[in-house]
């Protein structure tokens, strides 16, 4: 069995690889067992074109067409060390901030630019709730009713 054959199988199995370049290394054995990229296409309910791209991919850029390109998505526009900048800030001083006070914080010495609601999302992942947690929250919070218990 050639190495790129054995290459391509594993990858087909493999968990620890995206499902897109498992589904492309299926379509290239298929490719190479004789099919077509029409009945490629049928087998692994994609478009044609999808068939045919990946088999081009892989001719032009070998192993490494399987994979997306790097560069896809939005990049972030904030570092980890600014939220320990944000954390510190608020651990350290002795004013209250809101979500608006730390935007433009982050804005006028850190050059990061991030709307108010996208750093108190970001502050509540990482369970901060600001400098005065108790009454920041506290009123904040919506009172659930609780569930009525099922009739027997």
């Amino acid at each position: 069995m050639p190495e790129e054959e054995r290459t391509l199988k594993e990858l087909r199995i493999a968990n620890s690889v995206p499902y897109r370049v498992r589904d492309r290394a299926h379509m290239l054995l298929l490719n190479a067992s004789g099919w077509s990229a029409p009945e490629i296409a049928e087998i692994m309910n994609c478009h044609e074109h999808t068939a045919r791209a990946a088999i081009k991919r892989w001719e032009s850029a070998g192993l490494g067409g399987l994979w997306e390109k790097a560069g896809r998505g939005k990049k972030p526009t904030w570092q980890p060390t600014d939220m320990a900048y944000l954390e510190a800030c608020l651990a350290e001083e002795e004013r209250t901030y809101n979500s608006t006070q730390l935007a433009a914080k982050l804005a006028s010495e850190r050059d990061v630019h991030l709307t108010p609601d996208w750093v108190r999302q970001l502050l509540k992942k990482k369970a901060i709730a600001g400098s005065a947690p108790d009454t920041a929250i506290g009123s904040d919070k919506t009172q659930r009713p609780k569930p009525k218990p099922a009739p027997n």
